[in-house]
């Protein structure tokens, strides 16, 4: 184990599972002449044979060969890691074993990372053939750049374009964190972990801190150049509205962003989203308030 990158995080030894892929048989990656990018794919996943072998094999497919890839499992108890024995071979690294969640299986995933660029793709999502290859043109055309947004497909249209000064009042400044998020190592070093403070939203922590506190620079690919497809149905979508409500001002707080401001876009998106005041909690809008404000 000792040819992993030394992040600031590591794998705890316990308790593994499962452990396997090339980089333990000590196969050595192939290097291209025209030292193009070395670019990691890390999937999380937990209990999702029903979708994670299309995953799988939208990874390998890939016209762009210079991949490392990486399966983080928690510790599955359905025919996932049967799934993911079959393709052992081609698969760079794989690890199961129980952990905290969704952002600890991420930060698993980045402490073993060795490539030039990082990315995530959720076991339900598909990389479209040619996304890394779109990608490794962006990271050589844009050398000053620290992230890269490629265009996403979601089932109602599709999301492209990155907007950085949205951040300061709405998330919905970029693509997807699934297949259209990648980062240089370089950058996801400094950054260090996700946060698993935060149940359902840390990527918006993430991407705060990101633009916010470092002040790194990204780029979007143009919206023809389709990075993912991002498949409907998962977490996101079934969470409750006013939990993930305030948790998402929660991180704006928790970064230091102007806390009056914050408190003055609360009671605007309270009255925007009055169609949603059956499931709204007095309680829980009481014990926010409290919290950060009084």
């Amino acid at each position: 184990m000792n040819n992993f990158v030394k992040l600031k995080y590591t794998i705890n030894r316990k308790n593994i599972l499962f452990e396997g892929g090339k980089r333990l048989k000590l196969k050595k990656k192939t290097i291209t002449k025209n030292k193009q990018p070395t670019i990691t794919i890390i999937t999380v996943v937990k209990n999702n044979q029903k979708f994670l072998e299309k995953t799988i094999l939208s990874i390998l497919n890939q016209n762009y060969k210079n991949i490392e890839y990486i399966i983080i499992d928690g510790g599955s108890t359905d025919n996932t890691l049967k799934i993911i024995k079959k393709y052992i071979n081609q698969i760079d690294y794989v690890i199961s074993q129980k952990d905290k969640g969704l952002y600890d299986a991420i930060n698993k995933g980045l402490s073993v990372s060795t490539g030039n660029v990082i990315g995530i793709v959720n076991s339900d999502d598909l990389l479209t053939k040619n996304s890394l290859k779109i990608l490794c043109k962006y990271y050589i055309d844009y050398p000053k750049c620290d992230f890269f947004f490629g265009t996403v497909k979601k089932h109602w249209g599709t999301l492209h374009g990155f907007h950085p000064w949205k951040i300061n009042f709405s998330w919905f400044f970029y693509t997807s964190h699934s297949t259209g998020f990648f980062i240089k190592k370089e950058a996801a070093q400094k950054i260090g972990k996700y946060s698993l403070k935060y149940k359902n939203s840390s990527d918006f922590d993430y991407f705060y801190r990101m633009i916010k506190e470092y002040k790194f620079n990204g780029v979007a690919t143009k919206k023809n150049e389709i990075f993912g497809i991002f498949r409907p149905g998962g977490i996101s979508s079934n969470l409750d509205f006013w939990d993930h409500f305030y948790e998402k001002n929660q991180i704006r707080l928790d970064n230091k962003q102007n806390k009056y401001f914050i408190f003055l876009m609360i009671i605007l998106k309270i009255f925007f989203n009055y169609k949603k005041l059956k499931k709204f909690k007095l309680i829980k809008f009481y014990n926010f308030i409290k919290k950060n404000y009084l």
